[in-house]
């Protein structure tokens, strides 16, 4: 029975990267079909004919260039505001004790369960009044409000995981506390500063509520609207298109977790040199 436990390891690792991988390689199957053959009966992975128009037609017709860029800049842009407010936020929210954490840990409960639809009408008319609501600045930090929580509820937990007595230990040798901050706190924390840092940009990359309502000049579109734009007024999607772009806008995620992966990787040995 042993000889067959790492056979069976190994199918059922490859049938849930296959199971996980589907729906990608979908995408990218219908992004060279033609329209005809995405609405015909017949199903396939492979297309007959490689239709490549339709990234042509994406890249030309709605300005999905101009609309990554804009998000690319908001995306980049919360994330490092949402992660130099998360870390030192974070670190107190871990050590402190009392009724300061738990009011703090509240807030972060509530914030997460709190309906967006509600929110959005005045947070409209506060942008509008301060000249935001359509534009850049205000998207990144809405963008950057509604992502703090979750990265102060993960760097917290990463705070908390590290040992104080580190720190006792660099006090006692004369480190001053920024000191014990840089060279024993921050090094073990970094695995967890690139974990946020993934979650706040692929949040932000994707997010579509807000923009939606926020932005009303195309030329500050983000991607996901871009991407909607191919639904037409009567429901009619443009399949082909909408599908190359689809790909085209995972590309830039796919980039940045392949850098942060050796990051978070340095990180975590780091980590385990520091400790």
């Amino acid at each position: 029975m042993r000889v067959l436990v790492r056979p069976a390891q190994y199918v059922a690792l490859a049938l849930y990267i296959l199971f996980l991988g589907f729906p990608l390689l979908w995408l990218i199957s219908a992004s060279v079909k033609s329209s005809g053959e995405l609405n015909s009966l017949t199903v396939s992975l492979l297309p007959s004919e490689w239709h490549w128009d339709n990234y042509t037609e994406a890249l030309n017709k709605q300005g999905l260039v101009r609309s990554a860029a804009n998000s690319l800049i908001v995306a980049l842009a919360s994330t490092a505001l949402s992660v130099v407010v998360a870390v030192p936020a974070a670190y107190v929210l871990a050590r402190l004790k009392g009724k300061v954490r738990a009011a703090g840990v509240g807030w972060i409960l509530v914030s997460q369960v709190f309906p967006v639809v509600l929110i959005i009408l005045p947070l409209f008319l506060i942008l509008r009044t301060l000249g935001l609501a359509d534009n850049l600045v205000g998207l990144t930090l809405v963008h950057t409000t509604y992502m703090l929580p979750f990265a102060l509820w993960m760097l917290q937990g990463y705070v908390s995981a590290i040992p104080v007595e580190l720190e006792e230990a660099g006090a006692m040798d004369g480190a001053s506390r920024l000191t014990v901050l840089r060279s024993i706190v921050f090094p073990l924390l970094a695995p967890g500063v690139v974990a946020t840092a993934m979650f706040s940009f692929v949040s932000s990359w994707n997010e579509f509520f807000f923009a939606l309502v926020l932005l009303q000049s195309p030329e500050n579109y983000t991607l996901p609207i871009t991407l909607n734009m191919f639904v037409g007024g009567e429901g009619k999607v443009a399949l082909g298109p909408l599908a190359a772009g689809a790909v085209l806008a995972a590309i830039p995620s796919i980039v940045f977790f392949g850098i942060l992966r050796r990051k978070l990787t340095s990180g975590l040995m780091a980590g385990a040199v520091k400790g």
